[in-house]
């Protein structure tokens, strides 16, 4: 890998609790904005399977100002059933595989910071505190 990975941005995709998006969706929405495909490089699914996006090698699409020395990494949810109100909808399934692959992403890509992309951009995304919840990985204690 060419670029140099400085940060892992956590996003969710703002859809409401317990409904099914696929890659494909995410995909299709982002080229709907004028993007070449889906711009983070994993999804996190409610059942806690994780789809790899873009490839690592390539910037992503989600966070600018970011995407050239970043990992995007993005749950599924982040709205209330309302579909307006911002919640921290992980199932446990997906807090557990979101804590896996951001602590070996830590460690593939060492120094590197884990943000919510609410501290990038006015938004609620991902609707926790993702730099707290995640910002002591160390590699001593994976």
């Amino acid at each position: 890998m060419k670029r140099k990975i400085t940060e892992i941005i956590v996003h969710c995709t703002a859809t409401p609790e317990g409904r099914s998006v696929s890659l494909a969706d995410i995909d299709r929405w982002h080229r709907a904005r004028g993007f070449n495909g889906v711009g983070y490089h994993y999804v996190v699914f409610a059942d806690g399977q994780v789809e790899a996006g873009r490839p690592e090698d390539r910037s992503g699409a989600h966070c600018p100002g970011h995407n050239a020395q970043s990992i995007g990494v993005c749950y599924v949810g982040g709205l209330a059933k309302d579909g307006r109100t911002p919640r921290d909808t992980r199932t446990p399934k997906q807090r557990a595989a979101l804590l896996e692959l951001i602590a070996r992403l830590c460690r593939r890509f060492p120094g590197a910071t884990v943000h919510g992309h609410r501290e990038f951009a006015a938004k609620a995304c991902p609707c926790f505190d993702a730099a707290a919840e995640y910002g002591n990985l160390q590699i001593s204690q994976l």
